[in-house]
């Protein structure tokens, strides 16, 4: 539990200096200032400045997606799961203003359209989460017959389009704006039945 706690300790202040500075103009003395450490301690967490910004973008994206996973639990049905994915997902953001800021200074964190993604696993999972309430929502019948996966993949780069206009380009409103009409929308098509 201490080497969680460390961890966790760690990683939070690497992300504070990064989303101050940048990756570019952090340095590991930034970060072992913010933390009250030599610099020979941080080696014990991470080899190089490279590896310990890619463990804090890690750690700060599985910190949104716990966060998410925990909002989506509390409904039941799939509709109310897929609404409050969205919007927590979204929202969430708002809140961490570290990795906000960090974020708009490195996009590539998030990109659209990725031919590496160093953070594919954890995109992965959160594609899966996705993927979990289309079918949770076709087998209680709430949502009709559809290849979860594809759509679940279609999904979660209308998600990203999202984030890349609020929290990249700095459009706030675009959320408040968007995603009510986004919701109604998928859950209720275009076709008229």
């Amino acid at each position: 539990m201490r080497k969680k706690i460390e961890n966790d300790v760690i990683l939070g202040a690497a992300l504070r200096v990064f989303a101050r500075y940048g990756y570019r103009k952090a340095t590991l003395e930034d970060i072992t200032s913010e933390l009250n450490m030599t610099a020979a301690g941080i080696y014990a967490y991470a080899e190089s400045k490279r590896e310990l910004y890619e463990q804090t973008v890690s750690f700060a994206m599985l910190r949104w997606q716990d966060r998410v996973k925990n909002a989506v639990s509390q409904e039941q049905a799939a509709s109310s799961k897929f609404t409050v994915l969205c919007s927590s997902a979204l929202l969430y953001l708002a809140e961490d203003k570290d990795f906000s800021a960090l974020l708009e200074r490195d996009p590539s964190i998030f990109p659209m359209f990725p031919t590496v993604d160093p953070y594919e696993d954890i995109n992965a999972a959160s594609v899966g989460i996705i993927e979990e309430i289309l079918s949770l929502g076709m087998k209680t019948g709430e949502f009709r017959e559809l290849d979860a996966k594809t759509v679940s993949e279609v999904l979660f780069s209308m998600y990203k389009g999202f984030i890349i206009h609020a929290y990249v380009q700095g459009e706030s409103e675009f959320i408040e704006k968007n995603l009510p009409q986004t919701l109604d929308l998928i859950l209720r098509g275009i076709e008229k039945k």
